[in-house]
């Protein structure tokens, strides 16, 4: 979820409420059926063809292992990425494409052994969100079309100055509609590079995750007394006041955190980050629930997002996924996997995760969350040793995305959570990925 700028700023103000309603829309989308099938199926123990060596330089290097197969994300390259890169979010007329959609594309094309797609979806995220060089500019939160607004009406010429493609009237423009950056998708583009760069031995990709992870440290943090350098959403538009600042607490995968710290030991940056990231996490819960957005103030600390209402919806919702995710043998995962077993007591005893919850008092709204809720808190089912209800939420995902396709939102967190449950990939104490395909692919479940 891209950080919502009108929120944090007057006058930034007019591009939230369509954002939100957006995402609000997530899984509104009907995807091709081939998606929806893929969805439903368990990785296969069959393996693919390697992707063809990229004209990168790879094809001088040895031929990489086969690749597990994975319907699902065949499924989501077919139907939700273009030929030429982008992840494409149909859910509005605008058919936007956001940098965090990018860079769950690039994590998904590593887990899958698909360098040719990552390759494309690199490429395409460089000439179109990082002004052609992510080594000098982290990427742009949202592109797409320009020339209407969320509503798809026409916007007045000025609005839709600066884009790329058509400039003939009544022809589409397309263009970077926010150039803010957000921060969750350049932690992961920086950490999935990293990765790519180690499993595929290509020092291309090191280089230039070690770059973004320098950048973000500079662009996209700060010191917070009390609390230590601590990631910021993005790099404007999230301080309240001269002694307060919105934070998110799904920005920070532990996980992704810890690899950077490990990765880059000589920035000491990291290590108080990966600290900083923790607390962040564990200490916005009372309730068991954690907050899409949270505030934290020089005096008093972490408190409720007076603008969201201490809400936990569509952003929390990947905090779950990430704890669940983490190794058996990270330091935090014991003390993260309790915070949130409200939530895993409330799964429990109404068979779904609710779409929203106070976090101030633990009460949820009415609303069951849709499949791709249940994708991503059966991980942590599962890691809390709750097996029975991770496998049904695992069929309740499934069953609805057979009912109704999920849109592009729902897709990543059904890529993510059936994928790491069907083996497809783990992440070790180092927080380092270990994709099923460096040693054995998995059998269905």
């Amino acid at each position: 979820m891209r950080p919502g700028l009108a929120t944090l700023a007057p006058a930034l103000a007019p591009r939230l409420a369509p954002r939100l309603m957006r995402w609000l829309a997530a899984g509104a989308f009907a995807c091709a059926p081939l998606a929806t099938l893929a969805l439903l199926m368990p990785a296969a123990t069959a393996h693919a063809a390697a992707p063809a060596a990229s004209a990168s330089g790879s094809a001088a290097k040895s031929a990489s292992p086969a690749a597990c197969a994975w319907p699902a994300w065949n499924a989501f390259r077919s139907t939700l990425l273009s030929a030429d890169g982008r992840v494409i979010d149909a859910s509005t007329p605008r058919q936007v494409t956001v940098s965090e959609g990018q860079s769950y594309a690039l994590f998904f094309a590593l887990v899958a052994n698909d360098r040719a797609s990552f390759d494309k979806v690199l490429t395409w995220t460089e000439n179109n969100l990082a002004q052609g060089d992510l080594a000098t500019h982290l990427p742009a939160w949202i592109w797409g079309r320009r020339d209407i607004g969320e509503d798809g009406k026409p916007v007045a010429a000025s609005a839709a100055s600066g884009t790329s493609g058509a400039a003939h009237a009544g022809e589409p423009q397309w263009g970077v509609i926010d150039s803010n950056p957000a921060s969750d998708a350049d932690l992961w583009i920086a950490y999935t590079l990293l990765e790519a760069g180690r499993l595929w031995n290509e020092r291309r990709y090191t280089a230039l995750g070690t770059v973004m992870a320098r950048n973000i440290v500079r662009e996209e943090t700060a010191v917070l007394p009390g609390l230590g350098r601590t990631v910021l959403p993005g790099p404007v538009g999230f301080t309240i006041g001269k002694d307060g600042w919105r934070l998110n607490p799904s920005y920070v995968p532990l996980q992704v955190m810890r690899r950077f710290m490990l990765a880059l030991p000589e920035a000491g940056e990291w290590k108080a980050l990966l600290a900083s990231s923790a607390r962040l996490v564990n200490e916005t819960a009372p309730k068991g629930y954690s907050p899409d957005w949270v505030e934290y103030h020089v005096k008093g600390g972490f408190a409720p997002d007076a603008q969201t209402h201490a809400e936990s919806a569509y952003n929390a919702i990947r905090v779950y996924l990430w704890a669940g995710m983490l190794a058996g043998d990270d330091p935090l995962r014991a003390s993260t996997l309790a915070t949130f077993r409200p939530l895993a007591d409330f799964v429990g005893a109404h068979g779904f995760p609710p779409e929203r919850v106070d976090t101030t008092t633990g009460t949820a709204g009415p609303n069951e969350g849709n499949g791709g809720f249940s994708a991503a808190v059966a991980p942590y089912l599962s890691a809390l040793g709750r097996s029975d209800l991770a496998n049904a939420q695992v069929e309740r995902g499934r069953t609805l995305a057979q009912k109704s396709p999920p849109g592009y939102y729902s897709s990543v967190l059904m890529l993510f959570g059936l994928g790491y449950l069907d083996g497809l990939y783990h992440f070790d104490a180092q927080g380092r990925v270990a994709p099923a395909w460096t040693s054995a692919c998995p059998t269905p479940r």
